[in-house]
């Protein structure tokens, strides 16, 4: 019968037992196997009474790899490649330093591939959900023209301002829900605890009540008697409009096309996908992808349908040899500025370096905007949330006020 050539892998055991002084004692110990656990637990003088394999918790330990864990994790390659350190010794020293568990794990199993022939594209192209087809594609023309150290740096830089507009995009964003949740989530306290405390007072004046109290009083029994009704219903709706924007491609386009319309969120959302576009485009081009290739790449980094479909559109034409900023400027969503950059570098050689240029200044728009836009949320947070305060004060004390005066 042929041996197995399978090495024993380390295993993880738990133990309780008594040291040398009768002290109990417990602890988690490595080992090949259970008699190899037990015979270093003797070792340290430790009588076991009990051992057993360790359970895997059963949520994963670890946190989730993140677009900033990639990027990261891009700069830090970069570095190591231009300083000249050999790619294994690279993953290895970027691996040691990681904090995330996964991520290393991750970048483990990349270097396992790279030193069993792969080479970086393919090895990283294992790994599609973290290293999305630009990446590999950009990885594979810096192998192909011998310049991978400049294309990672390239590729590094590209991950760190994408993933800063898209810091800037959740921000955006989330300014305006946020106002909303804690406007609803104080309502919702005031109706159900201190509303009703007043309403037992209010029984007792045996008087009409002004029809403000009234309309706070009706909102506050609604709330306490079908509040789980209409949090599932809040829920519900939440849930079916992710579904219905996931499942639809017209109510998708609908929703897109609605929020670039939209004041100070729109014009946000507008400079960032048109960033997008040029910053992906700029990289690609600058890589040496074809410029039809580069457009499919772009079409998928932009974010909206609505520039996602303008996009497919643009490499329609220029798949027929239209000039880039003329099918640019027939899909009428880009503005006069980035098409007249776009026919500049088209004409001079140095579309890559336009856009870039492009990228840069919608960067900074997108920043701007955001800061602006923070600045009036503030008030306005201030000014919704004591308007409903101030509000439910004034219903609950007209009844006093009016009880006061009569008397």
């Amino acid at each position: 019968m042929a041996k197995s050539n399978k090495i024993a892998e380390y295993v993880t055991y738990s133990w309780s037992g008594k040291d040398k002084t009768g002290k109990k004692i417990k602890g988690d110990i490595k080992a090949k196997s259970q008699v190899i656990a037990r015979s270093e637990l003797r070792r340290q003088n430790i009588n076991i009474n009990k051992i057993a394999k360790k359970r895997k918790p059963l949520l994963s330990q670890g946190k989730k790899i993140t677009a900033q864990d990639i990027s990261l994790f891009s700069r830090q390659l970069a570095t190591m490649m231009e300083s000249g350190v050999p790619m294994v010794q690279s993953f290895e020293i970027i691996e040691g330093g990681q904090k995330n568990p996964n991520m290393a794990k991750l970048i483990n199993k990349v270097k396992t591939d790279i030193q069993s022939g792969l080479s970086l594209s393919e090895s990283l192209g294992k790994h599609p959900v973290h290293f999305d087809e630009l990446y590999c594609n950009l990885v594979a023309a810096g192998e192909k023209a011998g310049v991978l150290d400049e294309l990672l740096d390239t590729i590094a830089t590209y991950k760190e301002r994408t993933e800063e507009i898209k810091g800037k995009i959740k921000k955006a964003l989330y300014y305006p829900a946020a106002v909303l949740v804690v406007a609803f989530g104080v309502s919702a306290l005031l109706l159900l605890k201190v509303v009703p405390q007043f309403q037992d007072m209010f029984q007792s004046f045996g008087a009409d009540l002004p029809g403000l109290t009234l309309m706070v009083i009706a909102a506050s029994d609604a709330l306490q008697e079908n509040f789980f009704f209409y949090l599932l219903i809040v829920i519900g709706v939440i849930a079916g409009f992710i579904m219905l924007k996931k499942r639809s491609l017209k109510f998708a386009h609908a929703i897109d096309r609605m929020a670039l319309k939209m004041p100070i969120v729109g014009n946000i959302l507008n400079n960032a996908a048109i960033a997008r576009f040029a910053r992906t485009l700029s990289t690609t081009f600058a890589a040496g992808v074809p410029l039809v290739e580069g457009l499919d790449t772009v079409a998928g980094a932009v974010g909206n349908i609505v520039y996602t479909d303008a996009v497919h559109k643009i490499k329609e034409d220029v798949s027929t040899g239209h000039q880039l900023q003329l099918a640019m400027q027939q899909v009428g969503v880009f503005p006069h500025m980035v098409v007249s950059m776009a026919s500049i570098g088209e004409e001079s050689g140095n579309l890559d370096d336009m856009l870039g240029k492009a990228a840069d200044y919608y960067e900074k728009e997108v920043a701007n905007d955001v800061d602006a836009m923070s600045s009036l949320i503030e008030p306005l947070v201030m000014v919704v949330i004591g308007g409903l305060v101030g509000v439910m004060i004034v219903a609950l004390y007209l009844p006093i006020f009016k009880l006061a005066a009569v008397m």
